[in-house]
């Protein structure tokens, strides 16, 4: 018989290895933890639906990361299934399902399937746990929406929904709170061309106590991010400096990354990289002629 218990755990472990950017451990981890993840819901499907969607959920979250699209959709696809019967799991799974589709360009089924998941789940008494869901689902429904208007009123719904949790809190790992938003609102400027803004709001957002509070893997991600807004105003200097920050912070985000050694490699092809992100980009094997 499964261990359901002992099962709970290692999901538990994948989801801090992924958190830390442990992502080479993880990849080892995940086909074992999948395995067994398969077995327990074969043996008792309600007691073992939530570790599978969860296995499946940071399969995806991870093979998003390493620019394995096709396998991601595979994943979260699966976790949607699984997850039938289950509100709060269906609307944990659509966060991933969200994700692969913004990595394969499908913007707009990403923001209609994050949208109604978070007015689904918010028509019910709302706890902090689901009130966390459904922020994180709004900040994915403004993310790459193209309509600064609707873009902004979604943030600013997550960021009412965000001062009831409050920072530190990780709940169905979504790490949800107001610095959480104040990140997304860097997103979206950055999405929809307002780079100056995006600056601002990036320098603002770390400077909050929430920022520390964040997983290593989100601040990380979040630098890189903030690198290419950098690089869309030509300073070099400073998306380097952020780049460098997000190394320290979690190597293999930048080290394992597609999106962040894309970044890197335009970084130092500036004629006035520093030669700190210059040497990081030669360990790495980045050609930055």
């Amino acid at each position: 018989m499964p261990d359901v218990a002992r099962l709970a755990r290692d999901v538990a472990h994948a989801w801090t290895s992924f958190q830390h950017a442990r992502y080479p451990t993880l990849i080892g981890l995940l086909p074992g933890l999948l395995a067994g993840a398969q077995r327990c819901h074969a043996h008792d499907p309600e007691a073992g639906r939530v570790s599978l969607v969860e296995a499946y959920r940071v399969t995806a979250s991870l093979l998003v990361k390493l620019g394995e699209t096709e396998l991601a959709w595979l994943a979260a696809d699966r976790a949607m299934a699984v997850a039938i019967g289950n509100p709060m799991a269906v609307a944990a799974a659509t966060v991933q399902l969200g994700q692969v589709l913004r990595a394969a360009g499908r913007t707009r089924e990403a923001g209609t399937a994050t949208m109604a998941a978070a007015y689904r789940i918010g028509q019910a008494d709302l706890d902090v746990a689901r009130i966390s869901l459904c922020g994180t689902l709004l900040v994915h429904a403004a993310a790459r929406h193209g309509d600064e208007r609707v873009a902004a009123a979604r943030v600013d719904e997550a960021a009412d929904l965000a001062t009831e949790v409050g920072d530190g809190n990780d709940h169905h790992r979504t790490s949800f709170g107001p610095t959480a938003v104040a990140l997304a609102r860097v997103m979206v400027a950055i999405e929809l061309g307002t780079t100056d803004e995006a600056i601002a709001q990036h320098e603002k957002a770390v400077g909050r106590d929430g920022w520390r509070w964040l997983p290593p893997e989100h601040r990380a991600a979040h630098l890189i991010d903030a690198g290419h807004a950098y690089l869309q105003v030509a300073d070099p200097v400073n998306a380097a400096r952020v780049l460098l920050e997000a190394d320290r912070t979690a190597p293999a985000e930048v080290r394992h990354r597609p999106a962040a050694r894309n970044v890197l490699t335009r970084t130092v092809r500036h004629p006035d990289a520093p030669p700190t992100i210059v040497a990081l980009a030669a360990t790495l094997g980045l050609d930055g002629t």
